[in-house]
């Protein structure tokens, strides 16, 4: 087991917690309510229902998850622990639903 001043294993993939990604990705304010989201089991990870707000999320994986009226589908093309500008944000997924898609009301 690799201590703090270990290098990081290249074999390893970069990983984030969820509720940190969904935060510093800009979808919800605090990380309390990305983490409650989780916790209710509305969100897929992958088309799999997950619960764990410390789950880990990899590059390219696809989130599924309700915010407001509307259902995101996203796919993860970049991992971020800090929360920075929205343009930042923007850059850290692709999202699967254009507005085109968008049922109407």
């Amino acid at each position: 087991m690799a201590g703090p001043g270990a290098k990081a294993d290249p074999f390893v993939p970069p990983k984030v917690r969820l509720d940190k990604w969904l935060w510093a990705a800009r979808f919800f304010k605090t990380r309390v309510v990305a983490a409650d989201l989780v916790a209710s089991g509305h969100l897929r990870l992958n088309s799999q229902p997950c619960r764990k707000s410390g789950h880990a999320v990899h590059l390219g994986d696809v989130l599924t998850f309700p915010q407001g009226r509307q259902i995101r589908v996203v796919k993860v093309l970049a991992l971020g622990e800090i929360r920075g500008p929205a343009t930042a944000a923007q850059q850290m997924f692709q999202d699967l639903v254009s507005a085109t898609d968008a049922p109407l009301e």
